[in-house]
């Protein structure tokens, strides 16, 4: 049942991984903001069709505006769907107008918003949600009268019973592409229950009745938790690195969203106060300093796989089996932006030294992102905006199965280098799969990490170390991998690769102890 619901999600996330998360984030709110205006036109929405049309207009001109000028001060490429994707945002959070005064406050909000994610930031990382900081910015202001004329505050207008079917869908397309499912999923669960209880203490108070029912729609229904979560406390630059720091983040915005906590009888720390809050434990968790890297060298690993070398400038920290983003600006990007996660195949302990590997040589049409990291010369200096990521070995001395597809067997060069390195000696088989013997990449390193290796190839590969053995003729599903590791229900296995070919591969992992997967979309 575990494999199988593994594979899906794999073939899902194969789909959505074709256009960039930052293009599909603005693409969902995009279609939520016609689905609105369609309900605004028979009332079944609050604001009116005029008011959201406007409140829009404004928001993306300002914000648009704010982020050209910073990014060209700043000498940043712009990236028009970050602007969008704001004022999107803060479209569903504050409440619109059309006049005048209404205008201002969203023109001020999405100033602020805009404003901070460089003035509030640490090496390319946004330490607040820039659309919540607009909106608090804006609400406290208000609530404290210095700007009584002002016409919006958040409302979070698109907590309706109206808009709740259109934000699961297009919310949980967003959560399958960024693997954030079971990071909101907890965060509903606490807000929720929060909120039912904040009621059931308040009715005891007041001496009225509390239905459970009721109270569970009005904090599921007509609430903004789902599009929160989805929307905002999913987004990667305010996240931090490991699950576990997310999930405590998770817990953290939930209750103080579930229970918002008054601040002097003024305003509360509810809704995107609570994000914020959220936030500032995030960058605890994720604070680190700043991270160049200067590259040293290229070279082709396999005829369609290459390897980049690069010497790393400030404190860079990683575990074995995570991977880094790595930002490379390049004019007119397409629609998978200028951003992408690599697997890091050297080790900690090879640092100052950082390696990446990619595949591209076999594609007709790559992307504008390959395109330009093609182009880059030794000598170029690129950032790297975070390392995440919770594909790393168990703690414990458990037999470990490792199961590689094509270039994915990057991670696990490094866990291997790493154990080399440290002089620890561990129970593990790599499972290597690859269309051709020549498409094995890093044989020498992972030979000296004396790991027993399985290759599954069509042909027969040459010269192939001891401890290496050829699986000629057995065909790779759950009877074969029984075949070849016969104590596969003793080991942890982990697996690597394109969502497409874990979701091959997934069933048949199901009798080992516990599968854990690491997915690529493509670059």
């Amino acid at each position: 049942m575990i494999s199988s619901l593994t594979a899906l999600r794999q073939r899902i996330l194969a789909l959505l991984g074709a256009i960039s998360m930052y293009r599909l984030v603005l693409f969902a709110l995009l279609a939520l903001a016609v689905i609105a205006l369609g309900l605004s036109l028979f009332d079944l929405v609050s604001p009116d069709p005029l008011a959201i049309a406007a409140s829009f207009v404004v928001l993306a001109v300002v914000i648009c505006l704010v982020d050209a000028a910073a990014q060209r001060l700043l000498r940043l490429p712009w990236r028009v769907e970050s602007s969008l994707v704001t004022a999107l945002i803060l479209l569903f959070v504050l409440q619109p107008g059309a006049d005048p005064a209404a205008l201002v406050g969203l023109a001020l909000a999405g100033a602020v918003a805009s404003i901070s994610k460089y003035a509030i930031a640490w090496r390319g990382r946004h330490i607040l949600n820039p659309a919540a900081f607009g909106a608090a910015v804006v609400t406290i202001v208000g609530s404290l009268g210095a700007f009584e004329w002002l016409g919006t505050s958040a409302s979070w207008w698109v907590g309706t019973p109206a808009l709740t079917a259109a934000v699961l869908v297009l919310g949980l397309a967003v959560l399958w592409r960024t693997e954030k499912v079971r990071i909101i999923v907890v965060f509903l669960i606490i807000a929720v229950a929060t909120a039912i209880l904040r009621q059931a203490v308040q009715a005891q108070q007041f001496d009225i009745a509390f239905d459970l029912i009721a109270a569970f729609e009005l904090a599921l229904l007509q609430s903004p938790f789902l599009f929160l979560g989805a929307f905002m406390l999913s987004e990667p630059l305010t996240m931090p690195p490991r699950r576990w720091q997310q999930f405590s983040v998770a817990v953290l915005v939930g209750v103080l969203a579930g229970w918002p906590i008054p601040v002097a009888g003024l305003f509360t720390l509810g809704q995107e106060r609570a994000l914020l809050i959220g936030n500032l434990l995030a960058f605890a968790f994720a604070v680190r300093g700043s991270v160049r890297l200067t590259l040293v060298k290229r070279e082709l690993i396999t005829p369609t796989a290459q390897q980049l070398t690069f010497r790393a400038k400030g404190r860079l920290r990683f575990v074995p089996g995570q991977y880094l983003e790595l930002d490379v600006p390049h004019r007119r990007p397409d629609a998978r932006g200028t951003r992408r996660e690599f697997s890091i195949v050297s080790a900690p302990g090879d640092l100052p030294t950082l390696r990446i590997a990619y595949k591209g040589g076999d594609q007709k049409h790559p992307s504008s992102y390959k395109r330009a990291l093609a182009a880059a010369e030794p000598g170029a200096t690129l950032a790297v905006t975070g390392t995440w990521g919770d594909f790393i070995l168990p703690r414990s001395e458990s037999p470990v199965l490792m199961v590689a597809a094509g270039i994915g067997v990057t991670p696990f060069v490094s866990q291997l280098r790493q154990l080399q390195l440290s002089g620890q000696s561990r129970d593990v088989v790599l499972v290597y799969v690859a269309a051709t013997a020549a498409e094995l990449a890093f044989r020498e390193e992972l030979a000296a990490t004396g790991a027993r290796v399985i290759v599954f190839t069509r042909d027969r590969p040459g010269d192939l170390p001891a401890h290496w053995s050829w699986a000629e003729g057995v065909r790779l599903d759950a009877r074969g991998l029984e075949q070849v590791v016969p104590d596969i229900a003793e080991r942890h296995a982990y697996i690597s690769g394109p969502p497409r070919l874990i979701a091959d591969l997934a069933p048949a992992l199901q009798k080992a102890r516990s599968i854990t997967t690491d997915a690529f979309a493509g670059y």
